[in-house]
C-alpha cells in the first residue's frame, strides 16, 4: 500500500505486484461467503414451512417479521385498479420520470427479441427453432422505503416484451407501509397483482405456489442474503435469474479522468451496500492521490456516508498498475458488474475488455445513468460471474424447442449413419425404429 500523505483515508491507494494489494484481492474475491453458509439451514426450514402449509405460513411469517397485521390471504393482495391509482396520484415529475424509463427500457429490450426460425434444405428436410414465451413470471421486489421502482421496471418491462402471459410480484410491506412509486412502477410494467409477501417465504410460495400465490416458471429480482439463498434452493424447480451478490463498479481510468467524477462514481455504488465493492484502476498515481481526497470531501455531509465508508474501508481500492494494458487485464481478472472507461479514447479499450457486466464508456456515460434512465437492464452478473454470464434480458423469458421435419428422402440419407451410430453405442432399439421404416 503506498503512503497516504493526508493521513488515514477511507479509500487506501495499492499497487499491483505488491503484498498489501495481495491481501485486499483476496480479501475482496471472497467476500459474502460466510453469509450464505449461515442462512442456508434457516431458508431451507422457510421453504419446508411454505411447502406444507402454504397461506397459513405467509400469514404467520408476514405478522412475524414485517410488523403487518393481516387476517386472511386476501389482504396480501394489491390489484391493478390499487396501481393505476398509485400511479395517478404520483407527483408530475416522478411519473414523467417512470414513463420515459420504462419507455427506453421497453425500446432497448424489444431490440432484443428473437423470432423462430426455420431452415429447409432441398431434400425436404426442414430445421428450426421456435422461440415460445413462458407463461407466468415471478419478481421478487424490496419493499417498504428501501423498495425500487427502477428494479421492478428492469425485471417485469422485459418479461412483457417477450410475451410472458402473466407476470406476479412479491414486495413486502413492512408496517403495512406500501411504496406508492413502486406500485405506480408496477402498474407502468403492467404487472398482473402484487403479493404483499418478502423474504424467502415469497420465493418459495412462487416456486411450488399457495392457495394464494400461484407457482410460476421462474423467479427474477434482487433480494437479501435470505431472498438469495432460497432462489438458489428452489432453482431446479423454477428457473431463476442469477445469484446477486454485491454491488460492484471498477471506474477503469487514465489522467485524462477528472478526479471528482470518478470519486462521485464510486460513491454511487459504494452507498448501497457495506459489501459492495468500488474501485478506481489507473497507471496514474496522480489520479488515485486525487480521487481519494476528492472521496474523502464528497463523503462530508453525504446521508449515506455509513454505508459508504464501511464498503470504501473493505472492499474499495484505489489500484495504481504499471500500464493501461495491465489494468485491463487486471479488469478481466475481476469480471466487475459495472465498468466505466474514463481514458483517452474508450472505443479502442472496448474490444480488450473479456468480462464485464455493464460497460459504460466515457464521462458523460456515468454507471447512474445505466440504473435508471438508458434503457439497458440493470440486473448484472455480480461476484465475477460476467466471466461466463449476461444481463437480463428478453431471452431470459423465452424458451427455445428444436424443429426437426424429414422427408421421405431426406430420411433414407441419412438413416445408414443413424444405425451405425446407434448400434455403436449399444442401443439396438434406437437402430430398430429407424429401420422399421425403410
Amino acid at each position: 500500500m503506498l503512503f497516504s500523505p493526508w493521513g488515514d483515508v477511507v479509500l487506501k491507494v495499492y499497487r499491483v505486484g505488491e503484498s498489501s494489494f495481495t491481501y485486499w484481492l483476496d480479501r475482496l474475491e471472497g467476500r459474502g461467503e460466510v453469509l450464505e453458509s449461515r442462512v442456508m439451514e434457516e431458508v431451507r426450514d422457510i421453504i419446508e414451512d411454505v411447502k406444507s402449509r402454504g397461506d397459513e405460513a405467509l400469514l404467520e411469517y408476514t405478522r412475524k417479521w414485517d410488523s403487518f397485521q393481516v387476517d386472511s390471504p386476501r389482504d396480501l393482495i394489491i390489484d391493478r385498479a390499487r396501481m393505476e391509482k398509485a400511479f395517478t396520484s404520483l407527483p408530475g415529475d416522478l411519473r414523467f420520470a417512470l414513463e420515459k424509463a420504462s419507455d427506453r427500457i421497453r425500446r432497448f429490450h424489444e431490440a432484443q427479441k428473437e423470432n423462430s426460425w426455420f431452415l429447409c434444405e432441398g431434400n425436404g428436410t426442414i430445421l428450426g427453432q421456435k422461440v415460445t414465451p413462458l407463461e407466468r413470471v415471478g419478481a421478487y421486489v424490496p419493499g417498504g422505503r428501501a423498495s425500487y421502482p427502477s428494479s421492478l421496471l428492469m425485471n417485469v418491462v422485459p418479461a412483457r416484451v417477450a410475451g410472458v402471459k402473466e407476470v406476479v410480484v412479491c414486495s413486502p410491506t413492512p408496517g403495512g407501509e406500501v411504496n406508492e412509486a413502486l406500485l405506480g412502477a408496477a402498474y407502468l410494467a403492467q404487472v398482473d397483482r402484487i403479493y404483499r409477501v418478502g423474504g424467502a417465504q415469497a420465493v418459495a410460495a412462487m416456486a411450488y405456489g399457495t392457495g394464494l400465490i400461484p407457482s410460476v416458471d421462474k423467479i427474477v429480482g434482487p433480494g437479501n442474503i435470505y431472498v438469495a439463498t432460497a432462489k438458489k434452493m428452489v432453482f431446479g424447480k423454477v428457473d431463476i435469474d442469477m445469484v446477486a451478490g454485491p454491488s460492484e463498479i471498477l471506474v477503469l481510468a487514465d489522467d485524462t479522468a477528472p478526479p471528482s467524477y470518478v470519486a462521485a462514481d464510486l460513491l454511487s455504488q459504494a452507498e448501497h451496500d457495506p459489501l459492495a465493492s468500488a474501485i478506481l484502476i489507473t497507471p496514474s498515481q496522480t489520479l488515485a492521490e486525487e480521487v481519494v481526497k476528492e472521496v474523502e470531501s464528497l463523503l462530508e455531509g453525504l446521508a449515506t456516508s455509513t454505508t459508504a465508508r464501511d464498503s470504501l474501508a473493505n472492499y474499495g481500492g484505489a489500484v495504481v498498475c504499471s500500464t493501461l494494458e495491465e489494468g485491463i487485464d487486471l479488469v478481466n481478472k475481476l469480471a466487475p458488474e459495472h465498468l466505466e472507461i474514463l481514458t483517452r479514447d474508450p472505443w479502442e479499450v472496448l474490444p480488450l475488455v473479456n468480462h464485464a457486466g455493464a460497460i459504460f464508456l466515457g464521462v458523460y456515460s456515468p454507471e447512474p445513468m445505466g440504473d435508471y434512465m438508458a434503457g439497458p437492464n440493470h440486473v448484472l452478473p455480480t461476484g465475477g460471474r460476467a466471466r461466463f454470464s449476461s444481463p437480463l434480458g428478453t431471452r431470459d423469458f423465452v424458451k427455445y424447442s428444436s424443429v426437426v421435419s424429414l422427408s421421405r428422402e431426406a430420411f433414407m440419407e441419412l438413416k445408414e449413419g443413424v444405425v451405425t451410430l446407434a448400434q455403436w453405442e449399444g442401443l439396438p432399439a434406437h437402430a430398430r425404429a429407424v429401420k422399421i421404416r425403410e
